[in-house]
This record gives structure tokens, sequence and C-alpha cells, in this order.
């Protein structure tokens, strides 16, 4: 099976060890879930520009050797007071390996992202160094090149996993940053999905609120209230639609007005409704999974997985009839959630006796959600 980094690193970075992590820093654990969700992807984004720079690779080869320790030594780091020298380290490596402009940068978008503070940012990014550079040193190991080539090989075939993992948000504030710029077209096209599903979301927030004030609205206001707020929205409508990468005719008959309404309609109401129907699908596929211990708490969860199967099965058709730009947003939506499933299925599966219970319904719901993105 061909190597996913994101996923590699990810393994390390348990429900517990995130726990750990958010005490240690004073953090609330899901805002902390959230960074880490999108710092994995953006650190190895920004390392892999540091891999195509002359001697870069030589850099990452070399700090991933001094972290070869790390990930035997994470819970104690975390638990036994060593949790100041463990984030100063990593800073200071980060510095070094990124330069102070990227690295700030790339505080400031996960800050944005995660909702943190810049200083709650910077420190859980100085935390997750460390461990990322540590799970590349384990990756490439023995039995693979831990030096300059190896490090630039590594990172030139992870491009399209690295830029898949970076959930859409992110990659619109990493957008102009440069930090990406390493992974080419694989990029571009997140980044473009980002920006869409930012624009879509919003242009359904605004038919929402149209519908729910018309329906509030007391019979004895005057009609021209009914009249000003749908032009209200149309005319927002009209500025999404003039930012969008490709300019679309007009149907004969029907004001650009119209058009952007349907048009949002569409693409917010069934892109965002059917991307979210798949993220509940997944969350109640983890919520069965995070129950199992041993073999009947498997076969307890076994009709919960099943059914979340069959509702993506239904959903797969839904997603057949969306346009191209409504599929890349379903999947903006859908990938950053994968590598954290597929880590837990690992976890799930390696309890004793559970795999012969759970593993084909498993890999049956991973396909599935695979062929959902593809």
């Amino acid at each position: 099976m061909a190597t996913n980094l994101v996923s590699a690193v990810m393994q390390f970075l348990t429900p517990d060890t995130i726990g750990r992590i958010a005490t240690a820093l004073g953090l609330d654990r899901n805002k902390v879930q959230s960074a880490v969700s999108g710092g994995v992807p953006a650190l190895l984004a920004a390392f892999s520009g540091v891999a195509a720079q002359p001697g870069g690779a030589q850099k990452l080869a070399d700090a991933a050797r001094q972290q070869t320790d790390t990930l035997g030594n994470l819970a104690t780091m975390l638990t036994s007071g060593e949790e100041s020298s463990f984030l100063e380290k990593g800073t200071q490596m980060l510095s070094s390996l990124l330069g102070s402009q990227n690295q700030n940068a790339l505080t400031e978008a996960i800050a944005k992202f995660a909702g943190t503070g810049q200083n709650a940012s910077a420190s859980l990014l100085g935390m997750l160094g460390p461990i990322v550079m540590g799970a590349i040193g384990q990756h490439q190991g023995a039995a693979r090149a831990l030096d300059a080539n190896g490090i630039a090989n590594l990172f030139a075939s992870q491009k399209n996993n690295i830029a898949a993992a970076i959930p859409a948000g992110l990659g619109s504030l990493l957008g102009g940053t440069g930090l990406l710029n390493s992974l080419g077209d694989a990029a571009r096209t997140a980044t473009a999905a980002g920006s869409e599903a930012i624009r879509e979301t919003s242009a359904s927030r605004l038919i929402d609120a149209a519908r729910q004030r018309g329906g509030r609205a007391p019979s004895t206001q005057p009609n021209w209230l009914y009249w000003l707020l749908p032009a209200a929205v149309a005319a927002a409508l009209l500025v999404y639609f003039a930012v969008r990468p490709t300019e679309e005719v007009v149907p004969q008959g029907m004001s650009r007005a119209e058009q952007g309404m349907s048009q949002a309609q569409n693409a917010a109401v069934q892109g965002l409704t059917i991307g979210k129907q798949v993220a509940n699908n997944i969350a109640s596929a983890r919520t069965a999974l995070n129950d199992v211990t041993d073999v009947p708490s498997a076969q307890a969860a076994l009709p919960k997985l099943q059914e979340a199967t069959v509702q993506i099965e239904k959903t797969g058709g839904e997603i057949g009839q969306l346009s191209a730009d409504q599929r890349k947003l379903v999947a903006g939506l859908v990938n950053p959630l994968m590598p954290a499933f597929n880590q837990l299925c690992d976890k799930v599966l390696a309890i004793p006796g559970v795999a012969e219970v759970l593993k084909p319904s498993v890999d049956t719901l991973k396909a599935k959600l695979t062929a959902l993105v593809a």
C-alpha cells in the first residue's frame, strides 16, 4: 500500500496525546483537535517547501534524526514537567527550518483556523513540530534513506496527500503565504475548493437568513420590507458570483440576480447538505468505534457501522448528480476527517479478536467513503 505521510504522522496524535497537549498548554481540547487537524498537513506543506530549497532536504534529514527518540518519550515529556523544554526546542527547530516570516504566517493561519490566540497557536506548533519530524524519521527508518535524497523523494511523492489533508478553510488562509507553493497544482485545487466552500457557505447563510426573517415578519409590516430583504440578498449574491474564477453566461430571459439566487441555492444547499450528511455518518461510525474495547462491544457496534455504510451508499447516488464544483465542495468537507477516522479504524481493529468481527464492515465503509471523494 502506498504511504500516506499525513496518516503516518496522525497515528501518533491519538486522542490521549491530544488531551495531554491540551492540558499542558491549558487549551480547550476541541480547539487543539481542530488545530492538529490543520497543523499537521500545514507543517508538512511548509517542510515540503524547505525540501525543495538548496540544502533544505539535508536540514530536514538532520532534524528528523535529532527527533528519532521523541515519539517514544512523548507521553513522559508531556506530563513530567518537561513541557516547557520540549516546547522551546520545538519552537527553535521550526524557526531554524522555516524562518521567522514563514513561522509567523503559519502561526497566524492556525490561530484563525482553530480559533486560538497567536501565543497558543505558536505553542501548539512548537509541540507539533518535533512530533512531525519524529514521525518522518521513524517512517524513513533503517529500511529507507534518512538522508537528503530520501527526504527530497519522500516529500516529492507526498504532494497530493498533503494538499488533500489541508482543511478547506485553512487552505484559503495559507493561499497567499507561499507556504503551499511547493505543492503545485494540488495546493491550488485545495485552496480553490476552500474559497468556493467559504463563498457558498456565506451565500447559504444569506438565503437562510432571508427565509427566517421573512417567516418571522409580522403581517402588520409594510409590504416593501418583503421586497427589500430579497433584493439585499440578491445583491450579495451578485458579489459572490462576481468573484468566481470562471465567468458564467446568463441564460436569456433570466437576470443575473435570479441566476445567482438559483445557482447559490443549488451549490450551497445541495453541496453543503450532502457534505454534512457524510460528515454526520462519519461521526456516527466514530462514535460506534470509540465504544469498542473487546469482541462483545465490537458485536454491539457492528449494526451501527452497517447502518452508516447504508447511508453513505445512499449519499453516493446523490453525489453522482452534483456538478464538479459541488463534488469538490463535498470533498473539501470530508477529506480532512479521513486521516483521524482511518487512524481510529486501525486502532480498533488491532484489539484482539475485533478484526474478525468488524474488518469486513470497516473495509466496506472506508471504500465507499474513498469513492465519494475520489
